[in-house]
This record gives C-alpha cells, structure tokens and sequence, in this order.
C-alpha cells in the first residue's frame, strides 16, 4: 500500500514514482547502472577487505544469525542494492525492496526469484522520502548503505513512519570509531553515540548487536 497521491509504473518488475503525466521521476546512483554488474565483486574484493578491514563471510553470518526468527514478515529493505539480502533473509518473508539504481534493482529481482521468494516489490526510490504508507513494516533493514544518505535524521523519521509499533530496524555501517586502518570510505559515517542519539530521539530504543567485523557496527533499534 502506498501514500496517498503516489503514482507508480510498473516496468520490467521494477516500481518508479510517476507525477500526473506518468513522468518516472529519476535518480543519479554513486556507481552508474551500466556498470552495476561490477557491485558484488567490487564489494567482496576491495571494499570489505580493504576499506572495511572484515570479512564478506562473518557480514553475512552476523546478519544470518540476527534475522533467523524472522519469518513471514513484511520486510522493507533501504538501499537494496543487487539483492545480497538473499544470503541472510528467509523466503518466507514478503519483502520490499528500495534502490535509486534501476541496474542493481534488476539483478536483486533475478536473486530473490532465485533464491525461491514469492512475495516480492521493488521500488526505485530514495530513502528520505518513502512512497508507503504508514505502519506497512515488520522489520526494515539497511545494511552497509546509512553513511550514503544525506539525512540519516530524515531517514529514521520516515523509517519510524512506516514500521509498526514493535517494528525493528537492523542495520550494519561503518563507523569512524572503528576505522584502525583511517580508510578513505564514501559518505557521511556517523559515530555508534550519534546512532543511538538519532534512535532515541525518533523513538526507538538502540540495541548493540555484539559482532566485531572490521569498521562496521551492526545494531537493532525497536519502536517504541
């Protein structure tokens, strides 16, 4: 379910924002579409070594471990990418997925028709401003993608806006903290206390997830 006034069209099993004229709004994604297929390999073989200091493996063991009890749930995931989710996410669930990359996005729906998921949308759409509706969510879930929103305040508001009450949000980033290696890394990082500041003040309570994996921090936050 959308927001009221949202008009979508449906193209080739992806979801774009259109104005009244049916023009599909646009959006310029860090890593251009015609080169997305180079993603997962960039990520596994110079961004978590090199950048982050960790380990693709123990990321996706840490998230495996965090999201086994959920199932059948509405899941909303922020920046999608190719649709790695699969690796650590039931396909039991019924998932939502959000990317401003329309190349990412059409490989995360061949992943997730793959990997046997039935109940599947994919929106190409900012996190800032969400297109659902309200209290639609179980669970969102935004891994490695925070530091690249302009708005992290912004984005929780929206987060808190469309989960329901109980709902959590799990996230991995990178944060300064625990940057040893002083690392050049894209973004905005924010530190694990101005996480938990942010949280708080849109009414979620902060839980630490306890995982050490190179500069990323993993945590939880539930609405309250």
């Amino acid at each position: 379910m959308l927001k009221d006034g949202i008009r979508i069209v449906e193209k080739k099993g992806l979801c774009y924002i259109a104005d009244n004229r049916n023009k599909i709004k646009r959006f310029k994604p860090w890593l251009g579409d015609s080169f997305s297929f180079l993603y997962d390999r960039i990520m596994q073989k110079s961004i978590f070594p090199k950048k982050f200091g960790g380990d693709m493996g123990k990321h996706i063991d840490i998230l495996q471990k965090e999201l086994k009890d959920v199932r059948g749930k509405n899941v909303l995931e922020l920046a999608t990418g190719s649709g790695s989710a699969v690796d650590f996410l039931h396909n039991s669930n019924h998932f939502t997925g959000s990317d401003i990359s329309e190349g990412l996005l059409r490989q995360a729906v061949k992943n997730f028709r793959d990997a046997g998921f039935k109940e599947t949308k994919f929106y190409v759409t900012g996190a800032e401003e969400l297109p659902f509706a309200d209290n639609m969510f179980d669970v969102c879930l935004c891994i490695l993608s925070l530091n690249f929103f302009s708005d992290a305040e912004t984005v929780f508001k929206d987060i808190r806006r469309v989960l329901n009450t109980g709902g959590i949000f799990i996230c991995s980033v990178p944060v300064p903290e625990k940057n040893k290696r002083e690392s050049t890394i894209r973004g905005r990082l924010h530190s694990e206390q101005e996480l938990k500041n942010i949280c708080v003040n849109n009414d979620f309570k902060y839980e630490g997830i306890n995982a050490e994996n190179g500069v990323l921090l993993y945590f939880r936050a539930v609405l309250q």
